[in-house]
């Protein structure tokens, strides 16, 4: 219980940080995107967290949640998921698993964006909470700092991952070469791993000194050749084992 209270007073003590101190924690990335308020749905069951998220966000410049609920269940009911730009969901959620609300969310609003938020990193959560269509999976041990990082990132295109998550993606890679070798070009893998890591197109562009519009090129092969239409089923269907 004292790493959760430990944790909530972190998210605390980030969530009342003078503008002026932003850089202090990073926040200067996020500031220069804001033409619009980002609008967070939270689905987190413990309350001290799920408390500690909401304040979070409604006390950061840029953004606001909407709505919190305790469950998958509570989510549904309460249809207020359409306003929402972002949903942050944990993934063990009493009744309907957050992996399962992530497949019904995705149909019903298939903009709304979803990375999930979990203390757990196995490769079979991990893997199936992107096959249900979840954008971003992020580790609750992660700083505030690098949870406001994420949605925004997610928010701007990208598919944020902690750094162990990351980690565990590119081993996946290793252990499923064939498509690579048999499909992709050896730049069109070096682009989906990119992808895979939660790059953006202009920061793949840099990394592999070539425009953003060959990186939008490379992509499109790459959804033509794996039988997809955007990034988070190419990298599902790159890692499905």
């Amino acid at each position: 219980m004292k790493a959760w209270n430990d944790k909530v007073r972190a998210l605390l003590v980030l969530s009342v940080i003078p503008v002026k101190y932003a850089n202090q924690i990073h926040q200067d990335c996020i500031y220069r995107y804001f033409m619009e308020i980002i609008r967070v749905l939270i689905v987190e069951d413990i309350t001290d967290y799920r408390q500690a998220l909401t304040l979070l966000f409604n006390n950061t410049r840029g953004f606001s949640c909407i709505c919190d609920y305790d469950s998958a269940e509570g989510c549904l009911q309460a249809g207020a998921y359409p306003d929402a730009d972002v949903a942050v969901i944990d993934i063990q959620l009493p009744g309907m698993s957050g992996i399962e609300l992530v497949k019904q969310l995705q149909p019903q609003k298939p903009g709304l964006l979803c990375v999930m938020c979990t203390a757990y990193e196995e490769d079979e959560k991990i893997f199936s909470a992107l096959e249900a269509g979840a954008h971003g999976y992020i580790l609750k041990s992660d700083s505030p700092a690098k949870i406001l990082e994420a949605v925004v990132e997610l928010y701007n295109g990208g598919s944020p991952m902690s750094s162990q998550v990351a980690r565990k993606v590119v081993q996946s890679f290793k252990r499923t070469p064939s498509i690579s070798s048999s499909v992709l070009t050896l730049r069109e893998a070096e682009v989906l791993d990119l992808l895979s890591k939660g790059m953006l197109y202009k920061e793949i562009a840099l990394r592999l000194s070539i425009s953003v519009e060959t990186v939008r090129r490379h992509c499109f092969n790459m959804y033509q050749k794996l039988h997809v239409n955007n990034r988070t089923e190419a990298v599902n269907r790159f890692l499905k084992r």
